[in-house]
């Protein structure tokens, strides 16, 4: 199992608008790609709650069965058409993979 966390902070103004317009259409536009393949054990996203210091906006939080179903993710036309918008919000990002 691979497990693979990604963790964003999104600008305070970006494409669409405000943070919190952005972070609601990136989490939308994540959670659009729950199904995209097979493999996908878990997918979660997940925004931060209010009150906490140091934190990041938004996070996805998934399994893969392998390497192969998460570069098959990867390369997905719909997870790669969501590129373009979240380069324009995105202020800064955290990836990890690790196996299980």
């Amino acid at each position: 199992m691979l497990q693979h966390i990604v963790m964003w902070k999104i600008k305070d103004l970006g494409a669409e608008g405000d943070k919190a317009t952005n972070v609601a259409k990136a989490k939308a536009l994540l959670d659009a790609c729950a199904h995209l393949v097979p493999g996908i054990e878990r997918f979660e996203v997940a925004t931060a709650q209010p009150g906490l210091e140091g934190t990041y906006d938004l996070v996805l939080n998934s399994s893969f069965t392998d390497r192969a179903a998460l570069a098959a993710y990867q390369t997905h036309p719909s997870h790669v058409a969501l590129k373009p918008f979240m380069r324009k919000v995105v202020q800064e990002r955290q990836c990890m993979d690790y196996e299980t």
